[in-house]
């Protein structure tokens, strides 16, 4: 295929999606997004007959015209009961033109929850079990090019203890939201191409795996092997060309391989090396990366080609040294992030990934753990641009079924690795099934799993049982207080993967998280939520406080927090509250302590106290400045240094504890001084009576984009007349839009701790849409957004 014959077919892809909107029938040429023009029905009503793949024959009506990603069922965020099970039905009409009856086509689903049967044209040609890893459909032998097809998929999100993390919705500690909650993709290729990593199924094999070697500050060994499938039965000559871009643009390096014979029916291994010199190294300060471009050719002519974003860099972990990137030793200091958002689940557009992300960053963290499964791969791409590391797990809860799951998990484990392999943000692996208590014989196989896949010096797994794997990573509740580190005597290097909930909550009450005894208050618990008030969000804040600077008594690598954002489980009916940031991503306290222990970060300085509370006078300042100047109405009430006390000791940037002899409604404010210099200033006022609303947008950087299914939380802050929000107000607040978008959520919906929230989720077309929103006794406020 020549370089203008494939431009044309991109070129009458693009044209083909921008008409998508109007057309029954879909045409589509080359290779591109397949999210749009798909039907829905949530629990049919009959088993899949022949006339669901007739466009005239079942009316219209039964269908919802929907696009990808998608939930089957908008989840309500304040209900007491457990999420929609059941089974769903996603169709497709479409044509593939004649002219490409000669390729490779197939449907790539990034993810759909958890049971997959595909129909195609009446047939039942795949089943599919799991909710987190991608799968193919091959379609190229099945399809009638030139002619409308439809394929049906049949999801069925209900327990099942024989797919990955089997354990029941009831007793789980998440959720099985369901839908095709990732993109999907049609792959149109030559018979000859690159092929996918996991739909290779080999080991170590499969798509582009990369690896580096003598990497130093001066140069870099850049290890490529290419796995190219021919379909054709015929054998065919075959070379490679690589080449290496710097993330300004500028060409690095580049070379070709040999040419090699690709056998028909078979594939065939390519080896390359690229030497990069002064290499730019990726770290989480910062992330350089370089995109690499590989491209095969057959018979002169370019007949494939994939770009994939890489970064350089070195690791190595031992109990020695801890964990050592580039030459240097640095310290994880991280978090927990489940994927869900309210309302729709898991299915978040990559632009929503992407801003969870940020909001990682934001809080100063340079680790995060991806509980308990793998998540979008644009997250992961996020990680790799922001320099965030990950800790990659296995899908798995309390949890082991018999040998058909234990196999299951395995192979999950395989498909894991090859996914994600090359992004520089992994640096280990969770073969383990969390909190579990796995057969030795299981855990090896697991263990053994990543190293075949990834035959590497700088490859490591992590367990949360100190036996098998490379890293011990227990959760702080594993052990007893008060002296946890006296539990944690093992050989391996160490990282506590979970701290700060549990063991507030149910005084280690160990994993009966049915029987619960010995609670503590609810004041005590990490689990608050921001309505709850100022007392509890300091208590939360204090709580990780203590924990994470008792952790660093110990000799790890890091630690993770439980967690970042609070979600919804099925276990439980209310949220699960331990977030340092709610449900929406708005910021509690605690977010402000962790974003006080950043290292090299901007100055900073937050003011934990509303100041409406005649009897709550002790005021916490969370900064990483030398010393702070707190006043009140203007005038000095002391500049001090930083706490000194058992929660502080190890901390970077122990708070700033204030008492404030006497309560005064006003200003309170708090400035911070480094080298005697005032570098940074915040204040709080005590808030009056409701005046107005104001809408804010949460892009986190990014825009909100057309076409996409992107998806933005809104905010009504409900403020007194000099802009302050107010903490306890409780007001309804109603929503509305003008233009190409929806909203979706509760509307109204009280505001909690002053702010109401709903999500605004971009339609097909770019320009601006107006947002309203209303609350009884307020004037309207309007937003206008605008859309790319």
């Amino acid at each position: 295929m020549t370089i203008r014959i494939l431009l044309k077919l991109f070129i009458l892809c693009a044209v083909a999606f921008s008409c998508a909107g109007n057309n029954e029938v879909l045409l589509i040429s080359g290779e591109g997004n397949f999210n749009y023009d798909w039907e829905f029905i949530k629990e049919p009503a009959r088993p899949v007959s022949q006339e669901f793949f007739i466009k005239e024959g079942l009316k219209d009506s039964l269908w919802q015209k929907i696009s990808l990603p998608h939930t089957a069922n908008i989840e309500p965020v304040d209900s007491s009961g457990i999420h929609w099970q059941g089974i769903s039905w996603y169709r497709k009409f479409f044509i593939v033109p004649e002219e490409y009856s000669d390729k490779s086509v197939s449907l790539q689903f990034d993810a759909a929850m958890q049971v997959a049967k595909i129909y195609l044209n009446g047939e039942l040609i795949q089943i599919h079990n799991g909710g987190y890893l991608p799968f193919q459909v091959k379609l190229d032998g099945k399809i009638r090019f030139g002619e409308q097809c439809c394929i049906l998929i049949e999801l069925d999100n209900g327990d099942n203890p024989l797919v990955p993390p089997g354990k029941p919705l009831a007793g789980l500690d998440f959720n099985y939201y369901s839908g095709i909650y990732r993109n999907v993709t049609l792959l149109i290729k030559d018979k000859l191409h690159i092929s996918d990593p996991v739909e290779a199924n080999r080991v170590a094999g499969g798509g582009i795996m990369i690896n580096y070697s003598e990497v130093t500050r001066e140069s870099a060994e850049i290890n490529i092997q290419a796995d190219i499938v021919n379909e054709d039965s015929a054998s065919r000559k075959a070379f490679l060309e690589f080449s290496l871009l710097s993330s300004d643009g500028i060409s690095v390096m580049s070379g070709k391989s040999d040419i090699s014979e690709v056998p028909g029916s078979g594939y065939s291994r390519f080896s390359h090396r690229l030497i990069v010199k002064s290499p730019r190294l990726w770290s989480a300060e910062e992330p350089e990366l370089y995109l690499l471009k590989v491209r095969v050719l057959s018979d002169g002519q370019p007949v494939d080609s994939i770009s994939e974003e890489i970064g350089i860099r070195t690791i190595s972990v031992t109990p020695k040294d801890g964990l050592v990137l580039n030459g240097q030793k640095i310290m994880l200091y991280g978090t927990n992030r489940h994927q869900a958002y309210p309302y729709i689940g898991n299915a978040l557009s990559d632009n929503a990934q992407y801003r969870d992300a940020v909001k990682i960053k934001q809080a100063g963290f340079n680790f995060v753990r991806c509980s308990h499964y793998p998540q979008s791969p644009a997250f992961l791409k996020a990680c790799d641009r922001l320099g965030i590391f990950v800790l990659d797990p296995m899908p798995g809860w309390q949890f082991i079924g018999n040998d058909e799951f234990q196999n299951n998990s395995i192979n999950d484990v395989h498909q894991m690795v090859r996914r994600d392999r090359n992004h520089p943000s992994v640096i280990m692996w969770e073969p383990s099934l969390n909190e579990t208590d796995m057969p030795r014989q299981f855990m090896e196989r697991a263990h053994q799993a990543v190293h075949e896949e990834l035959p590497f010096k700088d490859v490591y797994t992590c367990g949360w049982v100190d036996d098998v794997y490379d890293i011990y990573i227990p959760a702080r509740q594993h052990a007893n207080p008060p002296y946890y580190w006296n539990r944690y005597s093992t050989t391996r290097p160490i990282l506590t993967a979970e701290y700060g909930d549990w063991e507030y909550y149910a005084m280690n009450a160990g994993f009966n998280q049915t029987a619960f005894s010995g609670l503590k208050s609810e004041e005590r618990s990490s689990r608050q939520l921001r309505g709850f008030g100022q007392r509890r969000l300091l208590q939360q804040a204090i709580n990780y406080q203590e924990s994470h600077n008792d952790n660093l008594n110990g000799n790890s690598i890091g630690d993770a927090n439980w967690l970042m954002f609070d979600y919804k489980r099925g276990y439980a009916p209310d949220i699960e509250s331990s977030g340092i940031m709610d449900i929406f991503r708005i910021p509690k306290f605690a977010f402000y302590f962790y974003k006080s222990q950043a290292l090299n970060a901007e100055p900073m300085i937050f003011i934990a106290n509303y100041w409406n509370d005649s009897l709550f006078k002790d005021v916490k300042v969370y900064s990483n400045c030398d010393e702070v100047e707190l006043s009140l109405n203007g005038k000095v009430i002391a500049r001090q240094k930083p706490d000194r006390d058992k929660l502080s000791a190890n901390l970077e940037h122990p708070p700033f504890t204030f008492s404030v002899p006497v309560f005064s409604p006003g200003i309170l404010e708090a400035k911070g001084f480094t080298g005697g210099k005032e570098v940074v200033k915040a204040e709080r006022r005590t808030p009056g009576k409701p005046a107005k609303i104001e809408l804010s947008s949460d892009l986190s950087g990014v825009d909100l984009v057309s076409g996409k299914n992107d998806i933005v939380f809104i905010y009504a802050s409900v403020k007194d007349a000099d802009g302050t929000v107010i903490p306890d107000a409780v007001l309804p607040v109603s929503f509305s839009v003008e233009g190409d978008a929806s909203l979706i959520g509760d509307n109204p919906r009280k505001a909690e701790a002053g702010i109401s929230s709903i999500l605004l989720k971009a339609g097909n077309k770019p320009g601006d849409i107006k947002l309203t929103a209303r609350s009884e006794g307020l004037m309207p406020e309007e937003l206008i957004i605008r859309v790319k």
